[in-house]
């Protein structure tokens, strides 16, 4: 405010014209002033103390003082600098801004209101400075320090933007190097001739893509490999703008992958090579492999024998023990080198062989199955004890198997009827005093899980008699971990109630509080949200999106269905990406009889017959012909149209619809 005491420190050689400066500055407002004869007197005042400004009177009439101002400015680069001369020219005063000045004024045309104003313009302009910069680096240090690439290009195939993390990928110094060298993507990065149209032609289909991996070329002509994840971002009329994505090395995974194809191949040229029948187990006694010395002594093929279990190939007292010998080895972890009877498929004879069984670990140690190898030993035998004690054995771990599914299933059903139970069992009037049939706001809604329990939600309140609020969300996947998030969602959300009001600030504060929860568990969980409050006595709706698929705003009188989308036309992150996202606040004005219409993307993303996708403009479509319908007819025959279009007449995710009509101030 004008009336706070200002700080000053004031430069100049010439005592009489400082002391004038001096007295108009305390005559312009309070003020405390220090003054110095000289820069360097100047800088070890400032090392001693803070000002809010430095008035610098140049000590000749010309440029060569000049420099004394960058000394100044470098050595306090947060001071905010006024120069003081007697040169009138304009392309003098350019000069001193150049130097790092923040303004300049003519000696001779000095005041004390002149003055006053010049340091409180030059304070104002430094700190927005300094806030843009601190903004900037914020910016630029979160890019930067990402371990995964991010890219911006246009549809052609040029770089518009790339972080660190990307140019280092691709075997660049800095993004600036990598964006001038690679000017056509399509042919200076892909390996395979023709892989950047397919990119092209995949996200022209979808807007989007996941996992598209490729062979590039390195800056220093090393092939990699990469994964690219990709989204199309269009502007409001839905004009393709760019695209933008992320991209992974994994080279280092396809390697792996490729060596234990290696490895596995080896193994079995050497197994098939053995006299001896060599198979392999899971935890569930199934065959995942058998050589061929095994099958030929079964009399089976290879592909015929993987799936079964020992009960396919014995009779039923010998797979007993064999499947009793197999679980001591799971569960021990421990070689089990014993004498088997057997008799092959399609023979009466008896025969015994020499068995050597084995733990079958993965790369954590955990047991997966088992390996063994056997060869003829026809005269020895085993006792018929250990036969009766494996099928009690496997009996009782069947019976345990039963009761905990069972348990599993009441769990879940319990758990689906309190997801039922905390969603909107009756909806609010306002003004709070009519009857619902009367109320300015009429709200329905769909709800249907993918699986018992359902990763979407939605919440209508209400913020006083004539604000409605109205919030979706949904959490990727489905199921029981999604189910969970969801939860933890709604308590945030009713925790938030006083910024209920800012749909920016809500959403801004939600996804922080998510992220700090989420970040705890190492294992992230996106949530996409919108949130809206609207006035019936205003006919004002204010709302902020995070990656929510845009509701449809339906003018019922004017029979047109739109997509909402923010002010600035640009998608926003979804909650639990990163800590500090803002969330744009958009403002519309809504008519009696206005519709809104939000969704979870379970709604559209269905596919139908020969591959097809029944997408949001098909949506929009459908909404169109149905607008002659009831809000809650409307939704029912959406629904039905949807699951006619879908190849098994059902969804696959889950799918969430509300809606809000607007009907006007009630009578």
């Amino acid at each position: 405010m004008e009336s706070e005491p200002l700080k000053i420190l004031l430069i100049g050689h010439d005592g009489r014209f400082v002391s004038t400066v001096a007295d108009m500055l305390q005559a312009g407002g309070p003020t405390e002033v220090k003054t110095a004869p000289t820069v360097d007197a100047g800088l070890a005042l400032l090392a001693a103390a803070s000002f809010d400004a430095g008035l610098f009177a140049l000590p000749t009439a010309d440029s060569t003082g000049l420099p004394q101002i960058t000394a100044l400015t470098a050595k306090a680069p947060r001071l905010p600098v006024v120069v003081l001369g007697t040169p009138t020219n304009e392309a003098f005063a350019a000069e001193v801004i150049y130097y790092g000045a923040q303004d300049y004024l003519v000696q001779d045309h000095l005041d004390a209101g002149v003055l006053r104003r010049a340091v409180r313009g030059a304070i104002a302009r430094q700190l927005e400075r300094l806030a843009l910069i601190e903004e900037k680096d914020n910016y630029h240090g979160i890019f930067d320090h990402l371990v995964e690439g991010i890219f911006r290009t246009t549809p052609d195939g040029h770089y518009l933007l790339a972080n660190v993390a990307l140019a280092h990928i691709y075997g660049y110094e800095s993004p600036m190097e990598m964006m001038a060298s690679i000017q056509d993507i399509g042919k200076r990065l892909y390996v395979e001739p023709g892989r950047r149209e397919e990119f092209t032609r995949l996200m022209k289909e979808h807007d989007t893509l996941k996992g598209f991996e490729s062979l590039i070329y390195r800056k220093d002509g090393l092939v990699i490999w990469i994964s690219e994840n990709c989204r199309a971002v269009r502007d409001a009329q839905g004009k393709l703008l760019y695209y933008e994505g992320t991209v992974e090395d994994i080279t280092k995974r396809r390697q792996t992958e490729q060596e234990l194809r290696n490895s596995e191949s080896l193994y079995h040229s050497l197994v098939e090579a053995m006299p001896q029948g060599v198979f392999r187990r899971d935890l569930k006694g199934r065959f995942t492999f058998a050589n061929q010395t095994y099958c030929k002594y079964h009399r089976v093929k290879p592909e015929d024998i993987i799936g079964k279990t020992d009960f396919d190939l014995y009779p039923k007292e010998a797979a007993e023990k064999y499947w009793r010998d197999d679980l001591s080895i799971m569960e021990k972890g421990e070689t089990m080198e014993i004498l088997e009877e057997s008799r092959p498929v399609g023979s009466e004879e008896i025969r015994y062989h020499h068995v050597i069984k084995t733990p079958l670990r993965d790369e954590a140690g955990r047991v997966i199955g088992l390996q063994g190898m056997f060869w003829d030993v026809t005269e020895k035998k085993r006792a018929d004890e250990q036969l009766r004690r494996a099928n009690a054995e496997l009996a009782r771990s069947r019976e345990e198997l039963h009761t905990k599914n069972l348990q599993m299933e009441d769990n879940l059903r319990m758990a689906h009827e309190i997801q039922l139970a905390i969603l909107p069992q009756q909806y609010p009037v306002f003004p709070g005093n009519v009857p619902l049939e009367q109320s300015a706001f009429q709200f329905v809604h769909r709800y249907q899980a993918a699986e018992t329990v359902s990763g979407d939600f939605f919440s209508v309140s209400a913020l006083s008699d004539t604000e409605a609020a109205v919030f979706i969300c949904d959490v990727t996947g489905h199921g029981i971990r999604a189910a969970l998030v969801t939860a933890m969602v709604r308590a945030l959300a009713e925790e938030l109630k006083p910024l209920a009001r800012e749909p920016g600030m809500f959403l801004r504060k939600l996804n922080s509080d998510l992220c700090s929860i989420l970040k705890t568990t190492g294992s992230p969980m996106l949530t996409t949200a919108f949130y809206l409050v609207a006035d019936w006595q205003t006919g004002v709706m204010r709302f902020a999106n995070a990656g929510h698929p845009k509701p449809l705003l339906v003018r019922r009188a004017a029979r047109q269905v739109q997509l909402l989308a923010n002010a600035s036309g640009h998608g926003q992150p979804a909650l639990g990406l990163f800590e500090d996202s803002l969330y744009q606040t958009t403002e519309i004005a809504i008519q009696p009889g206005d519709f809104l219409m939000l969704f979870t993307d379970g709604l559209y993303e269905v596919q139908g017959q020969n591959e097809e996708l029944y997408s949001q403009e098909r949506m929009i479509l459908d909404v169109e012909n149905l607008l002659s319908k009831p809000t809650a007819e409307l939704f029912d025959a959406l629904l039905d149209s949807i699951r006619a279009f879908s190849v098994d007449h059902e969804f696959a995710d889950d799918v969430c619809l509300v809606g809000m009509e607007y009907t006007g101030k009630p009578a």
